[in-house]
């Protein structure tokens, strides 16, 4: 059967003419349940998706633009459209994007990076009003994790003094962001 004469029954399918998609069926039908098969890879859903193709057919019939282009290559399209359609059905439904809102997003948001890059500044600030061996102790100490053992050995003190440092620069660290 020429392309012409897949494009006549095509035509006289969209006047309702039984005969002619009888006709059709009869010759295109291996071919496109030979595409619904290799797409869905299941015989009986093929067959499935092979009825609701020519009942597409049927129904959108009259869409088809008679053109130098192939009538099967329509034809075609449909099946493989259809089977395509077939397996994305089969799939979970998205999440509703509402559920979306609920995920917690564990970066900080635009308003508190702002805050928080003022507030480091006040922090280095305040910093620097330390001595320099205390203010080297506390960044050692929270920025760094050093342990208070290694900090002593670093700055020669002992460890009981490491920790008076740390806890009087602590305080007037305090004292300074509350200024």
């Amino acid at each position: 059967m020429t392309p012409q004469d897949i494009s006549n029954l095509i035509v006289r399918t969209s006047m309702k003419d039984r005969a002619a998609f009888d006709l059709l069926y009869r010759q295109t039908s291996a071919k496109l349940f030979g595409i619904c098969l290799r797409v869905l890879k299941d015989r009986g859903e093929a067959e499935e998706a092979l009825q609701e193709v020519f009942v597409k057919i049927w129904t959108k019939a009259d869409r088809f633009a008679v053109s130098e282009l192939s009538p099967i290559s329509w034809l075609v399209a449909i099946a493989r459209n259809h089977a395509i359609d077939r397996i994305r059905a089969r799939r979970e439904p998205a999440t509703y994007i509402d559920a979306a809102l609920e995920v917690a997003d564990p970066a900080p948001g635009p308003e508190a990076a702002v805050v928080a890059s003022g507030e480091s500044e006040r922090i280095y600030r305040c910093l620097d009003e330390l001595e320099k061996d205390r203010a080297a102790a506390v960044r050692g100490a929270y920025l760094n994790s050093e342990s208070y053992a290694e900090l002593a050995v670093r700055h020669g003190v002992p460890l009981n003094t490491m920790r008076t440092w740390l806890r009087r620069s602590l305080l007037k660290l305090r004292e300074c962001l509350e200024r």
